[in-house]
């Protein structure tokens, strides 16, 4: 699996992240005539996060529920395998097969093994199934196993969003519910105070589908996001070293894996080679 930050800030989800939440609060500001303090209530947003929060626990392990919340945070940085050049990855692997076929897998393993470093473990087990002398059909096979089996480790985190994003509008609906019947029964009361307590009812709703649509769900789709470009830049690799487990040529390893890529990402021996 390789490393799922490349180290920065993704500029991207910290703006749309930001851009909504502004987005909202200016017009909570506006609508309620600059007394902001209207919309906050303590036990509403308890209910809705605490609420779905607790849901999950029951769903899921509890060391996939703190994972998922560890990998929402995670969306704020640049996913390496979502930024990576493809293009850089395939002339990789043809500089790799111009190295076998001066040296043989001995080769690699003086060049190249230690150079990879143990943030990309995926790659360096894939050099060492190389070197220690498995066959092209078995050092594909066993990455794909191995990349699927990421993937669906770590399709758990996603999962969890996306029920997290189911949850916390009902939840808000059951808050709602619970300031209703409280309201409804000092109907005999003050008559004023019905209002406020509507407000109030109403409020735990709105949480809910605030929190649904700007944190919940869209973390559910950026995590997932991710996970897809990791599986598919990870059996890039596995077909990558199983050609040079095979002995291909590089401008067979070049047009095989550039049939896997956009024409954009393509690496041409003649046009992008360095010798």
């Amino acid at each position: 699996m390789s490393k799922g930050s490349s180290g920065g800030v993704s500029l991207g989800t910290i703006g749309g992240f930001a851009a909504g939440w502004l987005l909202i609060i200016w017009s909570m500001w506006s609508t309620g005539g600059g007394n902001f303090g209207m919309y906050i209530d303590a036990p509403s947003f308890v209910m809705v996060v605490f609420g779905s929060t607790a849901a999950m626990f029951i769903n899921f392990e509890a060391k996939d529920v703190i994972a998922a919340h560890k990998g929402f945070l995670g969306i704020f940085k640049k996913h390496i395998d979502t930024v990576r050049s493809y293009k850089d990855e395939v002339g990789q692997f043809i500089q790799w097969a111009y190295i076998m076929q001066k040296n043989g897998v001995q080769g690699l393993e003086g060049e190249v093994l230690d150079n990879v470093g143990n943030d990309d473990p995926f790659l360096r087990y894939g050099l060492e199934l190389l070197i220690s002398g498995y066959t092209g059909p078995d050092v594909r096979e066993f990455l794909k196993e191995d990349a699927f089996a990421v993937y669906q480790r770590s399709g758990r985190s996603p999962e969890i969003f996306k029920q997290l994003g189911a949850n916390a509008p009902a939840f808000g609906m059951a808050g709602t519910l619970v300031g209703l019947v409280a309201m409804l029964s000092n109907m005999g009361g003050d008559a004023s105070s019905i209002g406020a307590g509507m407000s109030v009812a109403l409020i735990t709703t709105f949480y809910g589908v605030l929190a649904a649509r700007l944190v919940y769900l869209p973390g559910f789709v950026k995590m997932g996001q991710r996970a897809d470009d990791t599986l598919f830049r990870n059996l890039l690799v596995a077909e990558g070293m199983a050609l040079l487990a095979e002995r291909k040529s590089p401008r067979y390893i070049q047009d095989r894996l550039n049939a896997l890529l956009d024409s954009s990402q393509h690496f041409l021996i003649d046009r992008d080679m360095q010798r």
